[in-house]
């Protein structure tokens, strides 16, 4: 029997990456959408935009998978987006040198298949409570970024919320505070490839800074001219 949430806890965003349509389907309906807000990709390129679009708690990932491998997407996720969102490896392989691979890639568990459904949820549970209670806290002068929460705060009454896109590169900046990061490192991060047009990068960093300078009362962002972006704290902001 599935679990139930209690009324006023939030719903846990579940991302499943599976390429075998029939267990793709068997998961997502013995999870459902009344206990987790469930996202889906058959391939690691359809994973790898949800994830440069959207924040997950737990990551279910299957390695054999066409293209991209799982592996390979689990490596990607930790060290060119620099997340560290829990990942659960779903695998028919199941030998100790298997599970050493996988965890080396900074896979956080590990389940042999054929599993039972309900294994997986507790599996799911138990590192949502975990992440949950370790998120967090990047601090730029006044200013503080939630990463699990995705709030940003310059003092108790002013704070705000981010989505998407914005909350990648707000949360890229903030970990590079004082330093500043580079359009190639953006793009890398945040859209996982180099290649990305400069005016990708422009536009979302022009309206992240709308967002702020409407819901804080400044910017928080300067542009390091020919080099990329940084973190601005009020206080240092010249002339103010």
């Amino acid at each position: 029997m599935k679990a139930s949430l209690r009324r006023g806890e939030p719903q846990p965003r579940v991302l499943v990456v599976e390429d075998q349509i029939d267990l793709a389907d068997n998961l997502l309906e013995f999870l459902g959408e009344d206990r987790y807000c469930l996202d889906f990709a058959p391939d690691g390129l359809t994973a790898l935009h949800l994830l440069a679009c959207n924040e997950y708690d737990v990551i279910v990932l299957d390695i054999m998978l066409p293209g991209v491998s799982g592996l390979a997407l689990c490596q990607r996720i930790r060290q060119d987006l620099q997340r560290s969102t829990p990942i659960i490896l779903t695998t028919a392989r199941g030998t100790l040198e298997d599970k050493e691979a996988g965890f080396a890639q900074g896979a956080d568990d590990y389940l042999v298949k054929p599993f039972a459904l309900r294994e997986l949820q507790l599996r799911i549970d138990a590192l949502y409570r975990r992440g949950g209670s370790q998120s967090p806290r990047l601090e730029a002068g006044p200013v503080r970024f939630e990463p699990g929460t995705l709030k940003v705060w310059l003092d108790p009454q002013r704070a705000t919320e981010l989505k998407g896109l914005s909350a990648h590169l707000f949360e890229q900046l903030m970990r590079a505070y004082p330093r500043f990061c580079s359009y190639e490192d953006l793009a890398r991060q945040v859209w996982g490839a180099e290649d990305v047009d400069s005016h990708t990068v422009r536009t979302q960093i022009y309206s992240l800074r709308k967002h702020l300078q409407a819901t804080l009362g400044s910017p928080l962002i300067r542009t390091v001219h020919g080099r990329g972006y940084c973190i601005e704290p009020p206080q240092d902001t010249p002339g103010e």
